[in-house]
């Protein structure tokens, strides 16, 4: 596993959260719904494309299809 993952990972979710917290303090609820929303997709996209990786390495070591 590769440490910069965490670190997109970490990243995206300190954006988010400061995003969060400035658009509730303006009284934008649904934007800061939103912008939540949104940040848990793109941590979802990165992380099953590193577990699509995971399954293609398994398969190549152990020699399947």
């Amino acid at each position: 596993m590769d440490i910069d993952l965490i670190f997109k990972i970490a990243g995206t979710g300190i954006i988010v959260a400061v995003l969060n917290l400035v658009l509730k303090r303006a009284e934008r609820e649904e934007q800061a719904m939103l912008t939540t929303l949104a940040g848990l997709i793109v941590v979802l996209v990165v992380i099953v494309k590193e577990i699509g990786n995971l399954f293609e390495t398994i398969k190549s070591v152990f020699g399947l299809w």
